[in-house]
């Protein structure tokens, strides 16, 4: 075990991830606001849907956000440079939290992923090398690292591309359902809009997706792939790149084959000038066994959270209780119809509610389908109307399109869910049963006319 894990390894593939992801988080931050995220998610909405439990998390207000990412993008050029290091990534990370925790309107995974590499990296000794830090300190230069540092890095990617492919094995991918309706929307991309509207493609979208997801790593790690393996890499990746367009992901995911080639051949090809470490230290530290704790604990949790939807009752792709942190990447298409209804408790008047006033459209394409951002909606009704005096009930009328299928009863319409507590662990009865096939007609239906 103490050698496995506490051998020193050369650390060129840490370093040169290091100034990668560095860049790649620094364009993420400066990225946001030349491309208008920042504007879309903090600035124009009148309130964000957080995560629940973090209602203090609140974007800044005026201009603030902007200079938020701005800080942030300015720590992501210190994690690159090497420049005081573990603080600049640590930063980064915190006010990545941040970002990540008081939005949910543009979830994805891959931020997710972001926030756990930016956590991750902030306790690996990545500046050791080819940094400001080494330059300016050569105490802390060094040019190996123990090779327990790889391995935490390849098992977390690992993790990540194991579970997407297992989640797509469902029957709407498998039978290129979904695949058809995301390449749908790309019919007017220039030169390859067409092209992704052939079936073949989509059979070969759908299962080259869960045939790459699936193998990548164990082919990365074996010599006699690699090369092919990481060429493959490359090229999946730039497809959802340019396809997707899902920001700085795919690089980031072709950044990962740093960590399986040898420290020869990235040294001859990046670092000419770094001395190749071949000593082979095992150095056990004092704290070995608090390490081993917090990492054995790290990854039974990242084992546990993507199973958690089998806890709860009902279908996860229709429920979405589980949804979150389980890497369910690019797996369906969802759209919805919400109205809204508040009965005043004094009058028993019950009206029609204009939720379009309180939310973008960017928003509100996320709360049609989404239990928790509809019960987040009715609790703030219920606080914006008992700010005008009035104790109202909120009560939602929805229906839910899962991939293409018709449309169906997604919430209890019977139910005030401004008084509803809400349980993180907990099915919510409030949320209607999955139909049993989601393409058969409905047999209930909402006029969608009077859900818009």
């Amino acid at each position: 075990m103490n050698k496995f894990l506490f051998q020193h390894i050369d650390n060129s593939g840490l370093v040169l991830f290091r100034v990668v992801f560095g860049l790649l988080i620094t364009l993420e931050a400066f990225g946001a606001i030349a491309t208008g995220w920042v504007k879309r998610t903090f600035i124009e909405p009148e309130f964000t849907f957080h995560f629940i439990g973090f209602e203090f998390l609140q974007p800044l207000p005026g201009d603030g956000m902007y200079y938020y990412f701005v800080v942030m993008g300015i720590f992501g050029i210190g994690v690159m440079l090497g420049y005081k290091y573990r603080f600049s990534m640590f930063a980064y990370a915190l006010l990545w939290v941040g970002v990540y925790l008081m939005q949910k309107t543009s979830y994805n995974n891959h931020y997710y992923l972001m926030l756990l590499l930016c956590w991750i990296m902030a306790f690996l000794p990545a500046h050791r090398w080819w940094s400001l830090d080494a330059k300016f300190s050569a105490k802390i230069k060094l040019p190996s690292m123990p090779r327990w540092v790889l391995w935490v890095l390849i098992l977390q990617v690992w993790i990540v591309y194991t579970y997407a492919s297992v989640a797509k094995w469902y029957p709407d991918w498998l039978d290129t359902t979904v695949v058809a309706l995301f390449m749908k929307g790309k019919q007017d991309y220039w030169l390859i809009g067409d092209f992704l509207q052939l079936e073949w493609v989509h059979w070969c979208i759908a299962y080259v997706g869960i045939i790459f997801d699936l193998l990548i790593v164990p082919f990365l790690l074996w010599k006699r792939t690699r090369l092919i393996a990481f060429f493959i890499s490359v090229f999946f990746h730039l497809f959802n790149s340019i396809v997707f367009q899902i920001g700085i992901f795919p690089y980031m995911s072709i950044a990962f084959a740093l960590f399986f080639f040898t420290p020869e051949l990235l040294q001859k090809r990046f670092l000419p000038k770094k001395q190749l470490y071949t000593a082979r230290e095992i150095i056990v530290p004092k704290y070995k066994n608090i390490l081993l704790g917090i990492f054995s604990l790290y990854f039974i949790v990242q084992l546990a959270l993507p199973l958690r939807h089998w806890i709860f009752v009902d279908d996860v792709l229709w429920t979405e209780e589980g949804h979150r942190l389980s890497w369910r990447m690019m797996l369906r298409s969802k759209t919805g119809a919400l109205t809204v209804w508040v009965v005043d408790k004094a009058t028993a008047e019950r009206s029609r509610y204009n939720y379009n006033q309180l939310v973008t459209n960017k928003q509100r394409r996320s709360v049609n389908t989404k239990p928790d951002l509809i019960w987040q909606l009715a609790q703030y009704i219920k606080k914006k109307e008992a700010e005008e005096g009035r104790d109202v009930a909120v009560y939602m009328e929805a229906m839910v399109q899962v991939n293409g299928g018709e449309y169906f009863p997604f919430i209890d319409p019977k139910v005030d869910l401004a008084n509803e507590p809400w349980h993180p662990f907990k099915h919510h009865d409030w949320i209607l049963p999955s139909p049993k096939d989601y393409h058969q007609k409905a047999q209930t239906h909402i006029p969608l006319k009077e859900a818009d």
